[in-house]
């Protein structure tokens, strides 16, 4: 995992934690982790597999076939490990609490970028159909073009500020409650590109 998550040697104590709870199969525990994030953050399998490899090594940790799943359990050894550095586990689960709200800010910044950009094409895509209708020699028409625009464009950021506090107000309870994975936000990035193109390419249509 990135050190901008856990600092180094911390995601091992973090694991044993984990097991401590219940055991677990491989995937669990990457879901275990994702669900402390919110689902902002979704471990990768080779970055949980060689730890807990290296867990089981140190004879921290036991591992059982059942059906063609792995199950990891904690030991004795790895129980002691966690009661003797207690301190220090409050401590990383702090860190993880500023490490949850730092990746939901970067949530929020992509929303909030996307958002920023689709206003800033419409407002580009505005000003070129009025420069093409203006040379089109549709004179007459170019200053109540430009009005019917402007007032166009005003709705259309009425409608985009209106749309960034919905989603946001959904965004919120979700990471909260474990519900926002990084596979919505691609969702949402992917479908925020796609409308942009579509508003571009009809405003360019119509000039």
């Amino acid at each position: 995992m990135s050190p901008a998550v856990f600092a180094h040697g911390h995601l091992r104590l973090y694991l044993l934690s984990l097991l401590a709870e219940r055991s677990m199969h491989g995937y669990e525990v990457i879901q275990a982790l994702a669900d402390r994030f919110g689902g902002t953050y979704v471990p990768s399998a080779g970055t949980i597999y060689p730890r807990l490899a290296k867990l089981e090594e140190e004879g921290l940790v036991t591992k059982t076939a059942e059906g063609r799943k792995t199950v990891y359990a904690i030991t004795e050894a790895g129980r002691a490990e966690l009661a003797g550095r207690e301190d220090e586990l409050g401590g990383i689960e702090a860190e993880l609490t500023d490490s949850v709200r730092r990746l939901a800010d970067e949530v929020r910044s992509s929303v909030d970028d996307a958002m920023r950009s689709l206003r800033a094409d419409l407002a580009a895509a505005a000003r070129e159909a009025r420069g093409e209708a203006a040379t089109s020699g549709r004179v007459t028409h170019v200053d109540d073009d430009r009005m019917r625009s402007r007032a166009q464009l005003h709705d259309a950021e009425s409608l985009l500020a209106e749309f960034r506090a919905e989603l946001r107000t959904e965004l919120r309870p979700a990471a909260a409650e474990g519900r926002l994975d990084a596979a919505t936000v691609d969702l949402l990035r992917s479908g925020l590109r796609e409308l942009r193109k579509q508003v571009t390419a009809a405003l360019r249509n119509r000039g």
